[in-house]
Formats: structure tokens, sequence, C-alpha cells
């Protein structure tokens, strides 16, 4: 892990999103009451989609635009690919430590900890999508996309679960227990360091190669904004895309659905398209006529963005910390989350308001740190 305080060239849209993408993750993770939290901050139980589902792809989207911007402005300043390859498998490597170092604070008991993760996963995608970024041109990034996620299905449609059955003639197509992503999962490791039960981890193994598509998707993007092409017609090239790809998800549904839990193809195309529209209507407001400035408003957005990866992992083993803190008083112990939601929760006679309001206050301390980061234009790299 290293600082820096000078930030690398990049678009004012590319930390904006990012922010705000690693401002709603910490929320969704963050409520103050489980069982009081509205749906929409919710991942679906299963089949569907909500703006939680929205969060993590939009982040890997975002990590697959760095990953182009970064890479070609290395090689502008005249670095040989084969000296990149090295930082790529340095950096994967410590994000996936620190996905590591998440999951087990502050315990760390070996026999349960958990490999699989949000940050193991940026790793393995972060890892893939660049070497293919460094070594590739575009035309095998698309094909390769593509292979990704009709590959996926192939495998869940067609390839049988050892034991239980061909999926849609002898069990449903995304039975949560009985797929071959689940099954993968508790073949490789025992169920105590799952994170759903025993039953699948949604940052599992298989689910990884289409998380990897989700990257490219950024790549590709990244390509396009760095073309010779006016300001204008990048912004329609990036609506056109999300067009395509939440029409393609959304007729791909019926027969694939949309899936978070497994990272379904669908999801990739859905949540893609999304993302795709969100950057756009940022380089709207941001870059298609770029000022000297950015707008005020940016300024906290811009505090995440720049330190995101710092700030996710700052505030995981902060709620891993106030929950493991236990308090007695009253002649009761309580953990000390709970002991900060109780004021709320009894000032906020809503018990989804409350619960919000103390993720939105967790986000606000995490925020303190980042900006101060910000102003003293410090930018911590992974």
């Amino acid at each position: 892990m290293s600082t820096s305080t000078v930030p690398s060239a990049r678009l004012t849209t590319l930390d904006v999103v990012r922010g705000l993408t690693v401002a709603a993750m910490i929320l969704v993770n963050n409520n103050g009451d489980s069982a009081h939290t509205w749906p929409f901050f919710e991942h679906a139980p299963w089949n569907g989609f909500t703006l939680a589902d929205f969060v993590f792809p939009s982040f890997l989207f975002m990590v697959g635009i760095s990953i182009e911007f970064s890479l070609r402005s290395r090689l502008a300043k005249g670095a040989a690919k084969a000296a990149l390859v090295l930082p790529i498998l340095r950096r994967s490597a410590l994000i996936f430590a620190c996905g590591l170092m998440i999951s087990g604070f502050p315990f760390y008991n070996l026999h349960t900890l958990r490999i699989y993760g949000v940050l193991q996963r940026i790793a393995l995608c972060f890892l893939a999508s660049g070497l293919l970024a460094l070594y590739t041109r575009t035309r095998t990034i698309v094909v390769t996309t593509a292979a990704l996620l009709l590959g996926f299905w192939i495998l869940l449609r067609f390839v049988p679960v050892p034991g239980l059955g061909m999926p849609v003639r002898d069990l449903p197509m995304l039975d949560p227990y009985a797929n071959i992503v689940s099954w993968t999962d508790r073949a490789i490791f025992p169920v105590t360091r799952l994170y759903h039960h025993g039953v699948y981890d949604p940052c599992g193994l298989l689910g990884t190669f289409p998380s990897i598509a989700s990257t490219l998707l950024g790549v590709l993007a990244g390509k396009w904004l760095l073309t010779a092409s006016t300001q204008l017609r990048k912004l329609q090239g990036i609506a056109a895309a999300s067009i395509a790809c939440i029409a393609a998800g959304l007729l791909w549904s019926p027969w694939f659905p949309i899936n978070k839990r497994i990272w379904t193809s669908s999801y990739v195309l859905f949540a893609g398209g999304l993302a795709l529209a969100l950057f756009a209507i940022c380089y709207w407001l941001l870059d298609l006529h770029r000022k000297q400035k950015p707008p005020v408003w940016t300024w906290p957005a811009l505090a995440f963005g720049t330190n995101a990866l710092a700030v996710y992992i700052f505030s995981e083993l902060l709620a891993s910390g106030v929950d493991v803190i236990h308090i007695h008083a009253g002649g009761h112990t309580s953990s000390l989350r709970r002991l900060l939601f109780l004021p709320i929760q009894h000032a906020v006679p809503n018990p989804y308001l409350a619960s919000l309001l103390y993720g939105v206050s967790f986000v606000g301390v995490c925020f303190v740190p980042m900006a101060v980061l910000y102003h003293r234009r410090i930018f911590i790299k992974v």
C-alpha cells in the first residue's frame, strides 16, 4: 500500500461515479436493523434485481475503465508491456490479501476464515481484465466477454449437477442449492467457509467468470472514451451501449434469470447497462463541457472516489469493530453497534427510516477521514 500526493489524470466522471458507488456499497452493508430495511436497500433473495444489486457490478465497471486509462497512460509514457505485468500481479495480490484481512477481522479463526469475498473477487477481476487489456486487442476483449457470458449460461443450463441431476429436466434452472455454481463452492470449501449457511457463496469461484465480463465492459468503455471521437460522439456511444445492454439483459432473463447471487449473464448485461447509463449522465453533466474545476457538489463523491478501496476497507473494519465490541450497561450486554443505533431508534418512530439514518450516519463517519485525505491531496493506492 502506498500514498500519492498527486492523482493520475482522469475523467471527473470516473471518480464521481466510483465515489457514489462505494458510498452506496457502504450504505447497503450497514443498515441499523436488518429486520427493518427497505427492500431496495437489500439484495434480491434470489432471482430479481434491486438497487443494492446494482452497486457491485457498477464498481467493477469502474475498475475496468480505470484499468484501460491507467495502462494507456503508462504505455504512452514509454513503459514496456512486460514491465506492467508485475504491478498488475502485485496489486491483485494486495487487494486479495486485504479481502482476507477483512474476512477474518478481528479474530482470524483459520478454521472458518472465508476465502471468498468482495475484495477477493475484485482482485481476480482486476488481474484477468488487466492482463487482457494489456495484451489483447479490442476485438479479442469483445469475443472474450461474449464467450464468458455464453459459456456461463451453457454451464448452468447443460452441465449436470453431480448427484442432483440435469437443470430444467430434473431440477429448476436456478435452484439455490441444486446448481453447478453452488455445488462447486460446497465441493471446494467446508460449509463453515461459505457466506450463505453452507448453501452457496455470492462471491464464489465460478461466478467470478461472468464478473470478469462486468469488468471487461468497463475496459471496452474505457477504450471508447480514449478514442479520437468528439465528446458528444463518445456520450452517444455510451448511451447507445447502455440501451443495448439493458435490452439484451431483459430479453435473456426469461431463459436465464437476472440473479446477482450467482452473477448470471443476464445480470451482467442488465447491471452493466445501468452502469453505462449512470456514467453517461455524469459524463454529460461533468465532462461534456469540462470546466477548470469540478462543481462543488461533486466534492463528497470525489473524496470517496479517489480513495475508493481505502474507504471500503475502513468501512468493513469499522463495521466489524462495532459489532464485536460489547459493552455492559444497565444489567445488559450489548454490541457497540446496537448501543449506537438505540438513540436513533428512540428518536425516529419509523423503524425503516431509523435503520436508514443509521446507515447514512455510518457513511458520514467513513467520509470524515476521506475528506481529510482529499483535502490534503493524499491518495492511498493499494
